[in-house]
């Protein structure tokens, strides 16, 4: 005779049931699902290229005032890439006057793949104008994007300066990329002092430094210099001796000008921006050929203001790693042509010169100047810090701090700020040029004790 069971005995074999269903899933599939760890999404997923365009990024190749560049990637079934452009307007009916200008392409292998980079140079732009523009393979764009043309006179501008990035790109420069952006998003463009990423060849570096830039790169043009990790740990024999090999990444990824010494394209060059002549070398190599180059490009120079970008410093800013050749062959170029600032990194942590004329001693240490001369700054904008070695010639100086600097240029003044990775202003100074072309130096360094490490006990 069937008999009926209790409630609470029914609940119990109910849930005895249920929990041994359970214990069966799990060892059918092998699986414990309530404690698999999460894993990580691959390189290989991250970062592949499709037929859609990403890392895009603007540059120049000519005048600002009359042409942009812009560089960008696929996947290599794109085999026809354009770019479009037109007058930006306040409604979407700018699209029907959009000009088309056909893209050259470059096949890339990197350890991940391969992919496609294509670049346009749009030509014959109005000068002081808001253009829209977009690139694709004209089934698969971007979106539509902005950038504004120099002025061909000097007029006031602003732009950011990062020392190396290199480490933990998405983890760590994202925010301090960003911040400055929230702090100058009309610059003119972001300028580099080298080490970008960390291993030259790592194309999931590249990836993280777009990612961390984001839009930012496809609307504030990029000036930029290789650092030492831009250098693969290959060597090449040249007729001049034994060289590292320059990532294969960079001349792809940027279209730059080739106004530079035979050799060194796209890593020596210089742009004149609204009255402003801006120059990048090559720390790296060849240092000799770029003086006679260099010289040439501070003699012809009808601009007000100069500012020279490169990696490794005149004056470094850690014990043990001076550059006296590199101070040797160019120092006196820019003492004689009254170049108004160095830009640089390397060093991994922050230290700004006083004004430095040519009285400085052979050691690498410099002597200061109240009126006339260089300032040199050495900056860090990514995780990676060194100690610092505390000189004389540094007015301000930093160690455990990411920072961006905001430059702006107005008339006969130049106005800096150093800003930390939350945004506090952490130095800042004045340069005010008089007729003859010399600076005076005014200091707004904040009441804020400097940033260093607590000494270690001996």
């Amino acid at each position: 005779m069937f008999l009926p069971l209790s409630g609470r005995f029914c609940h119990t074999v109910l849930l005895a049931t249920l929990t041994l269903g359970l214990h069966t899933v799990h060892a059918h599939d092998g699986h414990d699902h309530e404690h698999e760890a999460p894993r990580r999404v691959a390189d290989e997923v991250i970062h592949k290229p499709t037929a859609r365009p990403d890392r895009i990024v603007l540059s120049w190749t000519g005048n600002p005032a009359t042409s942009q560049s812009v560089t960008w990637r696929t996947d290599t079934s794109v085999t026809k890439a354009f770019g479009e452009i037109a007058v930006a307007g306040d409604g979407p009916k700018f699209v029907s006057k959009a000009r088309t200008v056909d893209a050259t392409s470059t096949d890339f292998k990197s350890d991940l793949g391969p992919a496609r980079y294509h670049s346009v140079t749009f030509d014959n732009l109005k000068p002081s104008t808001k253009y829209a523009y977009r690139v694709g393979d004209g089934v698969n764009w971007s979106p539509w994007m902005h950038f504004t043309t120099a002025s061909t006179e000097p007029k006031p501008f602003t732009f950011v300066y990062f020392g190396d990035a290199q480490n933990s790109l998405y983890e760590h420069w994202t925010r301090v990329v960003r911040e400055a952006y929230a702090d100058a998003p009309r610059a003119a463009f972001f300028l580099h002092a080298g080490d970008l990423i960390n291993r030259a060849d790592s194309d999931a570096e590249w990836g993280e430094w777009f990612q961390a830039g984001s839009h930012i790169h496809t609307t504030i043009p990029c000036i930029a210099t290789p650092g030492n990790h831009e250098y693969a740990k290959r060597i090449e024999i040249k007729p001049d001796g034994i060289r590292r090999v320059l990532t294969g990444h960079w001349r792809p990824t940027f279209t730059f000008p080739e106004n530079g010494p035979e050799s060194l394209e796209e890593t020596a060059y210089w742009i004149d921006y609204q009255g402003v002549r801006i120059i990048a070398l090559n720390s790296n190599e060849q240092i000799g050929v770029q003086k006679e180059w260099l010289a040439n490009v501070l003699a012809d120079n009808p601009n007000r203001w100069t500012i020279v970008t490169f990696h490794h410093p005149i004056y470094s800013s850690k014990q043990g790693r001076d550059n006296p050749g590199i101070r040797a062959e160019w120092k006196p170029l820019f003492d004689k042509y009254k170049v108004d600032m160095v830009l640089q990194g390397h060093d991994h942590t922050y230290a700004r010169s006083r004004l430095i004329s040519e009285k400085n001693l052979p050691t690498g240490v410099a002597a200061r100047s109240d009126e006339g001369g260089t300032i040199y700054v050495v900056s860090v904008s990514g995780p990676k810090m060194y100690d610092l070695g505390r000189h004389p010639f540094m007015r301000r100086a930093a160690e455990d701090t990411q920072l961006y600097q905001i430059i702006t240029i107005d008339g006969d003044k130049l106005l800096y700020e150093a800003r930390t990775a939350t945004g506090r202003l952490y130095d800042a100074f004045t340069l005010t040029k008089n007729a003859e072309g010399i600076n005076r130096l005014e200091e707004q360094i904040p009441d804020t004790p400097e940033r260093r490490r607590e000494e270690k006990p001996e």
